[in-house]
């Protein structure tokens, strides 16, 4: 069931990078959220209840409540018209406690794949919060960039490799997760940035 609930992970952060590229109306993608949301709210809910108690079990769900209260916030609040800082301040718990579960993922269940992909999610949910905790508007396009490509590689990806049992915890799946993502992170950013480059380049003619 986790991998399922990732793959529609994947399909609704692909919608909310399209949201954010202006290819996607917002009470149009605010639909799909809320879908999602309900579904990475009621799955762990489930999960916890029949734990018995176990910590490991536990703390494997607990993670899925931030993707499913961040979608329901974003569902509801392009349903209602409400400001963004919510969300967005909200976005900078989920990437501080990201890094938490990148953290047990790395040293204690030892899924490095995973580790990397919760840095990733840090990042992402980082983003969200200068864009729209902060109202840093010149980075919704990068962040709608960084969005679609985790969108694939984060959960669409990983989801499908656990379905089809060909999924790895080792560590050389996780470099190269982690090196693919970052040049093209970085690539986004300097491709960003070339224009202003540029006219920091021209000569003056006053």
């Amino acid at each position: 069931m986790a991998s399922v609930g990732l793959l529609y992970v994947g399909a609704v952060l692909f919608v909310n990078a399209m949201m954010l590229l202006g290819k996607v109306d917002g009470r149009a993608a605010a639909v799909l959220n809320l879908f999602v949301g309900g579904l990475q709210v009621v799955y762990p809910t489930i999960i916890i209840a029949t734990a018995g108690g176990d910590p490991a079990t536990i703390m494997g769900a607990s993670g899925i409540y931030l993707f499913g209260f961040t979608y329901l916030y974003v569902g509801i609040g392009l349903l209602a018209g409400l400001d963004t800082t919510g969300v967005g301040w909200f976005s900078l718990f989920v990437a501080i406690a990201a890094l938490v579960y990148a953290a047990h993922n790395a040293f204690v269940t030892r899924d490095y794949p995973f580790a990397v992909i919760w840095v990733l999610w840090s990042f992402l949910w980082l983003l969200f919060f200068l864009v729209l905790g902060l109202g840093r508007a010149e980075l919704t396009r990068y962040t709608g960039w960084v969005t679609l490509i985790e969108a694939w590689l984060t959960a669409v990806l990983p989801a499908f490799l656990l379905l089809t049992g060909r999924y790895t915890a080792s560590a050389w799946f996780a470099v190269a997760l982690a090196a693919v993502c970052v040049a093209a992170f970085a690539a986004l950013w300097l491709r960003g940035r070339r224009p202003s480059l540029l006219q920091e380049r021209e000569p003056s003619h006053a």
